[in-house]
């Protein structure tokens, strides 16, 4: 017995309806298969056929969220001009010398938790009661 029935030479004779048989999945395929580069007329019709999830409505703290224009800018519009200026390069030194500032400050600090926490001993070991 062969291992794939349908395949077998005896079933591969020349027969139109066998033929049609095996080759109508195959083209069902093929055409749905052209709808899905979108997907939504199989999706659609899905759903209209029940086959889809169901809608559901978004809960209130999401649609409170949400800004009431979340368009995109059009292709060839430019964005509005921002409320906020860039920094100028003296502002950019001065903002780099206070984090530099702020740095050595942290890591002073660091350093000296780490030489008190060095110093102190640590806790001895509870004392464990004998076992019975």
């Amino acid at each position: 017995m062969p291992a794939f029935p349908a395949l077998s030479p005896k079933s591969l004779s020349p027969n139109p309806l066998r033929a049609a048989m095996l080759l109508a999945p195959l083209a069902a395929c093929l055409l749905t298969g052209g709808c899905v580069l979108d997907g939504a007329s199989v999706r659609d019709a899905a759903k209209s056929a029940g086959f889809g999830p169901k809608e559901v409505a978004a809960p209130d703290f999401v649609v409170q969220s949400r800004r009431g224009n979340g368009d995109f800018l059009p292709v060839g519009v430019s964005a509005p001009p921002r409320e906020t200026r860039a920094k100028s390069a003296a502002g950019v030194q001065q903002l780099e010398a206070e984090l530099d500032a702020s740095r050595q400050r942290n890591e002073a600090k660091g350093r000296d938790a780490a030489k008190v926490g060095g110093a102190v001993k640590p806790p001895a070991p509870p004392r464990v009661l004998p076992a019975e």
